[in-house]
């Protein structure tokens, strides 16, 4: 049985080094792909798979259109497009932005919620606003996990507040110890599969 091995993870405003710290928290075999999700300009150069490769052990790289999934790899939306997650690849889509970005967190939630249900963690980290609710919201619908940065730590707590404020959270923890949860839920055999009808949350705004 597989563990819950898909986590997607979504920040904004103070998100570079929150994400830094995290990855530099996982193992150097970890049994879980990773997919992040940070606002930043369509126009601006993406520097995070680097700046995440060198903070960890966990080689991190620009998502391309159709590029297999595999474990211990962290996957990062590309400037001006969506990260979407079908079963065994990621698809790197445009369409209208959501919550004013592009890429946004919640696109990446429902469409990891759709493909993969009860293996997949949600986790929102600091940023402003609220995007990352309404996936977390999608994903917890179909069995998955969700965990949202203490906001009293975050640099800015708006995401955070904002899920915690109107999702069911399994886990609220400071930055230091979402990386350790995140190891072991990889490890931990999900539930049985269980079929869910898709709903008007799971589509694209």
């Amino acid at each position: 049985m597989p563990g819950h091995d898909i986590i997607v993870i979504g920040a904004s405003a103070g998100g570079v080094q929150a994400l830094a710290t995290l990855v530099g928290s996982f193992p150097q075999k970890l049994p879980a792909a990773i997919f992040v999700v940070l606002h930043i300009p369509a126009e601006s150069p993406s520097l995070l798979p680097g700046i995440l490769s060198r903070s960890g052990p966990l080689e991190a790289v620009q998502s391309i259109d159709c590029m297999a999934i595999e474990h211990g790899c962290i996957y990062v939306a590309a400037p001006g497009h969506h990260l979407l997650i079908e079963h065994g690849h990621v698809r790197i889509v445009g369409g209208p932005k959501e919550n004013h970005h592009r890429p946004a967190v919640d696109p990446l939630f429902r469409s990891a919620a759709q493909a993969y249900g009860s293996r997949v963690v949600g986790v929102v980290l600091t940023g402003a606003l609220d995007d990352g609710t309404a996936g977390l919201i999608a994903l917890k619908r179909r069995g998955g996990i969700a965990v949202v940065q203490d906001p009293d730590e975050a640099l800015f707590s708006g995401m955070p507040l904002s899920a915690l404020a109107n999702v069911e959270v399994d886990y609220r923890l400071p930055l230091s110890s979402i990386g350790p949860l995140l190891v072991r839920l990889a490890s931990e055999q999900v539930e049985e599969h269980r079929e869910y009808p898709v709903s008007k949350d799971m589509e694209m705004a």
